[in-house]
């Protein structure tokens, strides 16, 4: 574990003081030369100085630092600012100059990097069994950790700020703009796969007077969204899509594809064909990445989302062909960035009251995650999909909303 983390004044959490003496920096940097030199060029080429005072600038602690981060790339950046190896005032920015300039291309391959991409391409890591155990993982760090970063509602996708600043009515008028291109009303049926915490399933019982079954893989998840339904047209489950085999009218899927991996991106659609009615629509909300992979950043599987995959448009329109038409598609990816950078601060805000129990470097992890995924969108690295599939298509078009 890193010592104990002080934070100065006029410095935000998890920033190392200046002129603390770690105790590698005793060290001659002739030990690390060859490294140091070949990393401080490669952050060079992104206008991120190791040493500099801009807020993008790496302070390096630790002199390790920089063979570590030569022998196993991005997963040993991510692990050294969790041991305190270096710090960085606006990790968000750092990170945006380091995708625009495609930083992580000229770092060289490592064997765990090539292991996990072979595991990934033979093995299927979202089994079943495989899916609750990665979403206890993550969804279930306790409710209360979550309601200290998110807004009211428990919304943990990209709000909608069109027209607002604020976080809780952006994640409202995500709800409202999700109901809205479902063309639901009074009367439909709505399953809500990948339901969270209830939020999208009781706004839509609430304010469109639809019955909503919403299913989750996390306990802690339906725990909360069955307690917060009380008294709504709303059943939440702890089950898994695959187990579905009924009818609805509508389907919404927030946030879940991202959990469903390239091996059961078919199965996926052929659950929400299954359970659709002919001229039903299905919306599907998912994080999406600019080529077709069948792997994920090492450093996001290991700490945050295990045997997590971010779909590209051509795989999710090809897991939809012969099942669905696909009407319309709207990528707001950019408003992700306010998204995580609100999360952030709510974070921080609040961890005074999870250090003992998380320890100082889960609240590292957290930051850097938060934090580098802000800067991923704000580089366009990653985007936010919202696509529109009609089962048998909408007679007559369908008119794009937002």
């Amino acid at each position: 574990m890193p010592p104990e983390v002080i934070n100065p004044p006029n410095t935000r959490p998890w920033a190392s003081p200046p002129g603390r003496t770690w105790p590698s920096q005793r060290l001659s940097s002739r030990h690390f030369g060859s490294a140091q030199r070949i990393i401080t060029d490669l952050f060079a080429l992104a206008d991120i100085r190791i040493g500099g005072d801009r807020p993008w600038d790496l302070r390096v602690n630790d002199l390790r630092f920089y063979r570590r981060v030569l022998a196993t790339g991005t997963l040993g950046f991510g692990e050294a600012y969790m041991d305190g190896w270096w710090d960085c005032a606006a990790i968000d920015e750092m990170t945006f100059r380091a995708l625009r300039a495609e930083l992580a291309q000229h770092l060289p391959l490592n064997p765990k990097t090539i292991m996990a991409g072979l595991v990934a391409k033979v093995f299927n890591l979202q089994t079943v069994a495989r899916a609750r155990r990665s979403a206890s993982a993550h969804y279930d760090l306790g409710n209360r950790f979550f309601a200290a970063m998110l807004d009211p509602s428990m919304q943990y996708s990209c709000a909608y700020f069109q027209g607002t600043d604020d976080l809780a009515e952006a994640q409202r008028r995500k709800m409202d703009l999700i109901c809205r291109k479902l063309g639901l009303r009074s009367g439909h049926r709505l399953l809500d796969i990948g339901c969270g915490w209830g939020g999208l399933s009781r706004y839509a019982a609430e304010h469109y007077g639809c019955s909503v079954v919403g299913i989750t893989v996390s306990a802690e998840q339906r725990d909360y969204a069955v307690e917060a339904s009380r008294g709504l047209p709303v059943e939440i489950r702890l089950q898994d899509y695959r187990e579905l085999n009924e009818p609805f009218d509508r389907i919404a899927s927030v946030g879940m594809m991202e959990h469903v991996g390239y091996k059961n991106y078919g199965a996926y659609m052929a659950a929400a064909a299954r359970c659709l009615d002919v001229g039903g629509l299905f919306l599907c909300h998912t994080i999406g990445g600019t080529a077709s992979r069948t792997g994920s950043d090492p450093w996001i599987t290991r700490y945050i989302f295990p045997n997590s995959m971010l779909p590209s448009p051509a795989q999710v329109t090809h897991a939809a062909e012969e099942r669905f038409v696909v009407e319309d598609v709207h990528n707001f990816g950019a408003y992700y960035d306010r998204t995580l950078m609100a999360w952030e601060e709510n974070f921080r805000r609040s961890w005074d009251q999870f250090r003992n129990h998380y320890g100082e470097r889960f609240g590292r992890m957290w930051r850097y995650y938060l934090l580098s995924c802000a800067g991923a969108f704000r580089a366009r690295d990653i985007e936010l999909f919202q696509f529109v599939l009609a089962k048998g298509g909408v007679l007559g078009g369908y008119q794009a909303v937002r």
